[in-house]
Parts: C-alpha cells; sequence; structure tokens
C-alpha cells in the first residue's frame, strides 16, 4: 500500500443521491485522490447492492462503510483479509465472504434484526411494514422506485427497512424507546426507517483505522467529510473534519461540536479543490 497523509471517510449520500444531481466535479476529486495515492472510504446508509453501481461508475476501488455502520466491506485481496472459516469466531475481527467482498461484520445478520423488530411490534401492538414483506410491485408504487431498484433496496446484509402503518407519534416514540433496551439501533431516512442490532459507524471507523495502520505500518490520521445533515453520524469519530455547509462559514462554525473542523461551502465551484487543499 502507498504512504498516504490521511483516510478519508466520505459521507456520501448526499455526495451521491440515489435520486437527483450529486455535487459536480466529485468524479474528477475521486480520481485525483487515487492519483495521489490518498484512500477515501465511502460510508453509506444503502445497502452492498444498491451501492454497487456508483462505486463501478467512479471507479471507486476501496473499503466502504454500508448500511449505516453495520459492515466494513473490502474489496477482494485490499488487506489480504480472508473469509474465516465456517462458524469460526476466534479473530477479534471476524469477516465472511458477501458477493465480491470480504466483510467485517459489525451489526448481526439478518434475520436477525427483522425478528427483533417482529417480536417488538407484536408485543407493543404497534404494527410495522418491512420492505423485504411487500412485493417488487407495491414497494415500486409506494417509494416511486424502478422495479429494479424496488427489488435491489429489498435485499439487506444486516439492517431491516420498514415503516410505521398507522401508529400516532405516542406509539412510535414508545416502540423506539423500548426497542433501543433490547440493543435494536433504529435510524430514520425520510419517511422510512431501518432497524439494526449492534451497528456502530464508530466501530467501523475504528476497525478500518487499525487495519491501514497495520498495512502501513504508521497511522495516518482519519478525515471525516460530510455535509450538515449526515455529519453527527461520522465527524465525532474522526480525528480532522470537513464540514461542507449550504453557505459560507458562519462566525458561529461547528468547532465546538466536531474536532478540528474546517467549514468548506458545498455549492462553491471549487468545493472538491478546497478538499484537497485542506487534506494536503
Amino acid at each position: 500500500m502507498r504512504q498516504t497523509s490521511s483516510i478519508l471517510y466520505i459521507a456520501v449520500d448526499d455526495v451521491l443521491p440515489e435520486r437527483g444531481r450529486s455535487i459536480a466535479g466529485f468524479q474528477e476529486f475521486t480520481a485525483t485522490l487515487d492519483h495521489k495515492g490518498i484512500p477515501a472510504v465511502w460510508v453509506t446508509s444503502r445497502s452492498r447492492l444498491q451501492f454497487d453501481e456508483p462505486r463501478r461508475k467512479l471507479g471507486h476501488a476501496h473499503p466502504f462503510i454500508a448500511e449505516d455502520g453495520c459492515g466494513v466491506y473490502l474489496p477482494e485481496d485490499y488487506f489480504h483479509l480472508r473469509p474465516d472459516p465456517a462458524g469460526s469466531r476466534s479473530r477479534k475481527e471476524s469477516t465472511l465472504r458477501l458477493g465480491r467482498f470480504t466483510c467485517i461484520p459489525i451489526a448481526e445478520a439478518l434475520p436477525a434484526a427483522s425478528e427483533a423488530l417482529e417480536a417488538l411490534s407484536q408485543e407493543m401492538e404497534v404494527p410495522v411494514v418491512t420492505l423485504r414483506s411487500l412485493s417488487v410491485r407495491e414497494l415500486a408504487q409506494n417509494t416511486g422506485l424502478l422495479p429494479r431498484e424496488a427489488e435491489i433496496a429489498r435485499q439487506r446484509d444486516f439492517d431491516e427497512p420498514f415503516f410505521f402503518a398507522g401508529a400516532s407519534e405516542a406509539q412510535i416514540e414508545r416502540f423506539l424507546a423500548d426497542g433501543r433496551k433490547r440493543r435494536i439501533e433504529f435510524r430514520r431516512h425520510g419517511v422510512l426507517w431501518s432497524a439494526a442490532i449492534g451497528g456502530s459507524l464508530q466501530r467501523c471507523i475504528a476497525t478500518l483505522s487499525r487495519l491501514y495502520d497495520r498495512a502501513l505500518r504508521y497511522h495516518a490520521p482519519s478525515v471525516g467529510v460530510a455535509t450538515a445533515r449526515l455529519a453527527p453520524g461520522i465527524l465525532p469519530f474522526c480525528e480532522r473534519n470537513l464540514l461542507l455547509t449550504d453557505q459560507m462559514p458562519e462566525p458561529r462554525s461547528s468547532r465546538d461540536k466536531y474536532p478540528r473542523v474546517r467549514e468548506i461551502a458545498c455549492h462553491s465551484p471549487a468545493v472538491w479543490e478546497q478538499v484537497l487543499t485542506s487534506l494536503l
């Protein structure tokens, strides 16, 4: 592995949205990072399958963190790790094979979240509808996805996307509070929610940092890059941070929230040049 000044962790759901336009210049920025030998770990709420096409289009060849911190996915031979033998849990960072990737699971694999969600729904008498329980046609009608996209959206490795069916706000609050007591992690994505058991972006970043340290034989600082909406999930766990704001940096700043943060206006024509300058 080439020497590098830092390891980037980029929350890409706002940079490369499923719908609408991406932030201009990101593809060129990605190519420049590769040329300079700076690894960029992409972080997303999407699944491994949903993330496959944007990675191929932009030639992303580094690890990524999917399903809101449920798992770390490594391209083949990236760290020369091998999937553990079936049933083996002897290593501190166990691995398994998922598609073309070696995965380090952080959350418990499905159906653990599905079973916990169903049990909680029955006990609390709060009706929920999981995406996997809908047909492709029903899912496409409810979400506006194309049939192929709808089929992929149902296929997850760790978390269970769902929505509440006719529950009141008070019922939802009690449902979420009781679920958290049972180690269920809930994350909201518009009208949809996802449930996972044991997911953690902090653990994902820490796990990758150890692997990079081992491969490089020195410590390359972690740098988080995120918009304000996604910043709380990633910036507290990185050593330096770049916050992509909707406007020019303000005096109030975000320095009290995140360590060593610099604000960059994400709609500036030179946004990625400024990010690169901050890295170098």
